[in-house]
């Protein structure tokens, strides 16, 4: 029988396996990355890694790791990455031999790996004593997305550095023409790691977003998630949600209250899937923000989403009734784990998607409708009709019944977009992020039409 692991795309979109961690979403190391000196040595045990992971070796593969490496992939979770890649994105076609990167100053040798679906890349990181310290699957690397639409030029970019924590996080702000101050948004990421332009495949979606919305008057500031920049930090078995996603969104607002060239009191928070989910939070925790604009938004608890996109993808893929319940069968226990967890209650060893106990909590306390009632801030609120991820009868419904009749909410559906707010197929899949696309330009449009009618916050 096939094994089954299906990697939630609900809160975007592929995944990492990172140090010591197993995280949904989708990953991409930075896209600063640039060939690399060659390293026949480096290269060669790639390879070797590679091979043993072809040939179901994973204790094998894991002796050329690290301590802090094995500790992170034992129980299995190697071998779930491994086979559950062919498992969602189907039988793989190819794999290339290694290339030789330098990412943030260290080595990583990567290989293409072309599956029926999705091409994704297998990064291998070495440490200085040339040890494997870092094992990620990534959408494969693809040439700079062009601008959203014909009208779209580069703009006025400056680098920037924010973060939560006192460890920094590099970002770009993005301005338009004019002198200002601007009225500004922050761009708050998926679930998983993420680089700046939120990369999936050939499309950059907070690429389109910050230069769409710069055309169009705004400036936008957008920051490599800190799950990507600095994994290390995730290694521990206690970190939040908060850890992940807020501090740091929080972190870049209170920034821009520092530059000159934007307008403080007219600072608004973009979050895409997770982040749309924590928007509400982020809002909570920083009442002087404008305005949220919540994109593609869950509303149901993540673990409810895992099996329900397990069973859409199952029967994508063709898979029979039984085999459905059977894949369901395994991971029921797991989201009843997750459902019981208590304040005062002994951990478990091993957790829905790898992620810790705290984690879970943290959702398990959170309800985004109930803080978004809450709260005093209006909020946009954007749903893709084609989303099969975070879909519009499942989620965007439960935020229609909550608001559609409230002035302080804006509820837009779109009806051929998916859940990067780009066209879909039919049906939609995992197969849309391999097609070239572009952020729809209507949405551009509705967003800068939104915060220009907002009234700056009141001081």
């Amino acid at each position: 029988m096939r094994r089954w692991w299906f990697v939630p795309l609900a809160l975007l979109l592929v995944f990492l396996v990172g140090v010591g961690i197993w995280m949904p979403g989708q990953q991409w190391l930075p896209q600063s990355a640039g060939t690399a000196t060659p390293g026949p040595a480096r290269i060669q045990m790639a390879t070797r890694f590679l091979d043993l992971l072809d040939e179901g070796k994973y204790e094998d593969a894991l002796v050329m790791a690290t301590p802090e490496l094995r500790e992170g992939l034992a129980g299995g979770k190697l071998q779930q990455a491994w086979e559950g890649v062919s498992a969602t994105f189907g039988n793989r076609r190819s794999r290339a031999p290694p290339r030789s990167e330098m990412i943030d100053g260290k080595l990583v040798a990567s290989s293409h790996l072309q599956f029926a679906t999705l091409a994704l890349d297998a990064r291998v990181v070495f440490d200085a004593t040339q040890k494997i310290s870092g094992f990620w699957i990534v959408p494969a690397s693809a040439l700079p997305a062009s601008p959203a639409d014909a009208s779209i030029t580069r703009h006025r970019e400056r680098e920037v550095t924010i973060g939560a924590t006192g460890v920094p996080l590099p970002g770009l702000l993005t301005l338009p023409e004019g002198q200002g101050p601007f009225a500004a948004v922050i761009l708050v990421h998926g679930s998983g790691p993420h680089d700046r332009d939120e990369t999936i495949g050939p499309n950059k979606p907070f690429l389109d977003l910050a230069d769409g919305l710069a055309t169009r008057g705004l400036a936008v500031l957008r920051y490599e998630k800190r799950t990507m920049a600095r994994p290390d930090m995730f290694a521990h078995a206690g970190f939040t949600v908060d850890d992940e996603t807020v501090d740091d969104a929080l972190a870049a607002a209170a920034f821009l209250r520092t530059q000159a060239d934007i307008d403080p009191r007219r600072i608004h928070v973009a979050g895409h899937s997770l982040g749309a989910m924590m928007a509400p939070r982020i809002g909570q925790r920083d009442p002087a923000i404008a305005g949220l604009i919540l994109l593609a938004p869950p509303a149901s608890k993540l673990e409810d989403i895992v099996v329900r996109q397990t069973r859409y993808l199952a029967r994508l893929q063709g898979q029979s009734d039984a085999e459905i319940e059977q894949a369901l069968a395994a991971l029921e226990p797991q989201r009843q784990a997750v459902k019981h967890l208590t304040a005062g209650g002994v951990d478990p060893v091993s957790m829905l998607l790898g992620l810790p106990a705290s984690y879970w909590r943290d959702l398990n306390a959170y309800d985004p409708i109930a803080t978004a009632r809450a709260i005093l801030q209006p909020m946009l609120l954007l749903q893709g009709s084609r989303d099969y991820q975070v879909t519009p009868a499942d989620e965007f419904s439960k935020w229609r019944s909550a608001f559609a009749t409230d002035p302080r909410f804006e509820l837009i559906e779109y009806p051929m977009l998916g859940h990067a707010f780009m066209p879909g197929s039919d049906p939609p899949g995992p197969k849309d992020y391999e097609l070239p696309g572009h952020v729809d330009s209507k949405v551009l449009d509705d967003i800068a039409a939104w915060v220009k009618a907002r009234p700056a916050h009141a001081d």
